[in-house]
């Protein structure tokens, strides 16, 4: 259910990196929390910025969710189907529920990704692109 009527901005400033246990050199920024997401009225576990240190890696694992994994700068290894396979910026990855996965930084910089977890159900409505209604140009400012 929808509670809040307002867009809420979270700027880069305020967000601390964690260091995120059990892995190596993976820190993180919670950018959606389930408690945000009930606000908003959608399904969503949580959303992640993650930061790869060099040599750091998400240690093998599975989770209850589904995930979304972007990566957005450097290089990567992906545990995936029992293999590990290299990947960079810009590749994507859709991780069932249940799966076993590892990304790690695979270059000589640190490497960032967007992490979404999503819940997982047998009686889930079927999903559709969303729709848009655009509003007179009463809000619109010229940017020159």
């Amino acid at each position: 259910m929808m509670t809040g009527k307002e867009t809420v901005v979270l700027t880069g400033e305020t967000m601390k990196w964690e260091l995120m246990p059990n892995h190596i050199e993976l820190y993180h920024r919670e950018i959606l929390s389930a408690g945000q997401a009930d606000a908003l009225g959608i399904r969503a576990s949580s959303i992640l910025w993650e930061k790869l240190g060099v040599g750091g890696q998400v240690v093998p694992h599975y989770h209850d969710v589904a995930e979304i994994i972007h990566i957005t700068a450097g290089k990567v290894k992906l545990l995936c189907n029992g293999e590990w396979k290299g990947y960079k910026a810009g590749d994507t990855f859709l991780v069932p529920a249940g799966v076993v996965h590892s990304v790690a930084n695979d270059g000589a910089s640190p490497s960032e990704q967007i992490s979404v977890f999503l819940p997982v159900g047998t009686d889930i409505p079927a999903n559709s692109f969303f729709n848009t209604t655009l509003v007179e140009d009463v809000y619109s400012e010229q940017i020159r």
